[in-house]
């Protein structure tokens, strides 16, 4: 909020949340944001529930640098949340409530969280580790309907009654933008969660770099001013890739799903008419994949997919469907997005079977972010399509490190590069192609083989739902390659077997798709693919249930 009159000299203008709002305050009064069937406000009252939220949180006892964890699903309130809490000068913390119930205690715990904003479902799985939050204080609950799930724990207020007992006026401070702003914690293959952190700055820089990105190339996946946006990426994962603060500054209408539903999810798409949307593969797969949604018309609707490649397969029945969708790439530690495969001008009248191979790139870098490949020894490769090495990067809002680990944060940022741990090789139009992460690709006989090229070629399979692709231990090459795959479900049961699979494979190698020795030497169909806790293929789990399962056999 600005201050109420001329006062002092030169201002250090400071980059900060709190100046996403100056645009839409004047512009966009009017415009909607929308919950589900349950709520639907303008942004007036949206400003104005966000300053009650920085009174009611300062009537509570949060203070600058104190810690708001947030349990919620994708919401109004959780948008409120992004801006009141940083807003403060506090730190917003946005809990994954799909980790373990130990890890997220230790989460709750390393990040020092003083106060939570817990929706109802949420108030069992805090049950089960209330008694262990050495730093929390404050309860307040999140509820979208009077009953509420059995519980003992106990919270101190309710959201709304809170937000109505609060002041509509708040003056939030002016912060020095370095200040941090927001932090989440990310899984990897080993160890505890690891924190990551962002200023008022990076957020800032990153919002308007990628609003550049998406809005100002000519595309077929534009964002403007007349979009209706709605994340189909949970909030609590990297801000829902920043686009709530994007959607925001450009003031445009807003829908949030709440719990993911597929029926809920189309609803929302068709009534509401959202125009762009972003998710990982697998949503966009349950929607595809549902025959009712053949029934409706969604060639206005534009999807952003990232946290795991876009299987060509998919990107092809989308683009037949009519749905614009094209791939994004980026990391917690990255804020998240470093690069979309936007179409050139040029690519706008290819078909979509020419369209369906550009769209599943890594894409092109976005505004102010400095891209290279690296071999083992640092040294950076030419973008000639075929040098292959790790993607480092600078940007201004990459993190600066993991929160309260050093040793880590230090192997993150060697060289003073951020290291990805993703393969990949750059072509001469500068489009970024990542072949596979350093921990998946596959090496057998002395060759590399992408895990991910392998889940791309069996995509166009006519069957296959989801695939992912392991290298197994084998005593005279050294790994070989086992394909996992979930069928569509008019396919399941009839006929199509693990030797289809395998010919289909081979197949795609007498075409030059894949080398002939990437043929899986198994394709192992299952009922569903293992998943993490934020959408993306498992491939930890499935290594783990395969090695017990040979052990067993």
């Amino acid at each position: 909020m600005a201050t109420k009159s001329l006062n002092g000299s030169h201002y250090r203008f400071q980059l900060t949340i709190k100046d996403l709002l100056i645009g839409p305050r004047t512009t966009a009064g009017n415009q909607e944001i929308v919950f589900r069937d349950r709520m639907r406000y303008t942004y007036s009252t949206l400003f104005e529930r966000i300053n009650r939220l920085g009174s009611a949180l300062t009537n509570l006892g949060v203070r600058q640098g104190d810690t708001v964890a947030v349990f919620d699903y994708d919401s109004h309130r959780y948008l409120e949340a992004y801006f009141a809490v940083p807003m403060m000068g506090a730190v917003l913390f946005t809990v994954n409530w799909r980790l373990s119930p130990d890890q997220i205690e230790y989460t709750m715990n390393h990040s020092q969280a003083d106060v939570a904003l817990v929706h109802a479902d949420f108030l069992p799985l805090l049950a089960t580790i209330r008694n262990g939050l050495r730093s929390l204080k404050k309860i307040v609950l999140i509820k979208d309907t009077d009953e509420l799930p059995e519980s003992d724990v106990r919270y101190d207020t309710e959201y709304e009654q809170m937000l109505a007992a609060s002041e509509p006026d708040f003056c939030f401070p002016d912060l020095d933008e370095n200040t941090k702003a927001t932090t989440f914690y990310t899984t990897g293959t080993t160890g505890l969660p690891k924190g990551v952190f962002f200023t008022h700055r990076q957020l800032v820089i990153h919002s308007m770099s990628v609003c550049i990105a998406v809005s100002c190339h000519d595309t077929p996946l534009r964002f403007s001013t007349s979009d209706v946006y709605m994340p189909i990426t949970p909030m609590f994962h990297v801000h829902a890739w920043g686009f709530p603060y994007i959607a925001t500054m450009m003031g445009i209408k807003q829908v949030y799903p709440g719990k993911y539903e597929p029926e809920m999810l189309l609803k929302l798409v068709l009534t509401e008419k959202v125009t762009i949307s972003h998710c990982v593969p697998t949503i966009l797969q349950m929607l595809v994949a549902s025959p009712a949604v053949k029934k409706f018309d969604l060639s206005r609707w534009k999807v952003v997919i990232g946290g795991a490649r876009l299987p060509k397969g998919l990107a092809k029945a989308a683009l037949d469907m009519g749905i614009q969708v094209m791939a994004g790439y980026g990391m917690s530690e990255t804020c998240p997005v470093m690069s979309i495969a936007t179409l050139k001008p040029s690519m706008k009248d290819l078909d979509n079977e020419q369209k369906s191979d550009i769209v599943i790139k890594t894409g092109v870098p976005i505004p102010l972010v400095d891209i290279r490949i690296a071999d083992p020894e640092g040294n950076f490769l030419p973008a000639d399509g075929a040098s292959t090495g790790e993607i480092v990067v600078r940007a201004p809002w990459l993190t600066h490190g993991y929160f309260r680990d050093p040793e880590r944060t230090g192997e993150l940022w060697r060289g003073g590069w951020l290291h990805t741990g993703d393969v990949a090789y750059m072509d001469t139009e500068g489009y970024l192609q990542i072949t596979d992460r350093l921990k998946d690709v596959i090496k057998t006989g002395g060759e590399w083989i992408s895990s991910l090229d392998l889940e791309n070629a069996i995509s166009m399979h006519e069957a296959v739902l989801e695939a992912a692709a392991i290298g197994v231990p084998d005593p005279k090459w050294g790994e070989r390659p086992v394909l996992f795959v979930s069928l569509k479900p008019p396919f399941r049961g009839d006929g199509v077997t693990e030797d289809v699979l395998k010919g289909f494979m081979r197949q795609c190698a007498a075409q030059g798709r894949i080398p002939k020795y990437g043929i899986p030497d198994r394709c192992i169909i299952i009922s569903d693919i293992p998943k993490t806790s934020v959408g993306k293929i498992d491939k930890k789990l499935i290594r783990a249930t395969y090695a017990k399962n040979q052990l067993s056999s």
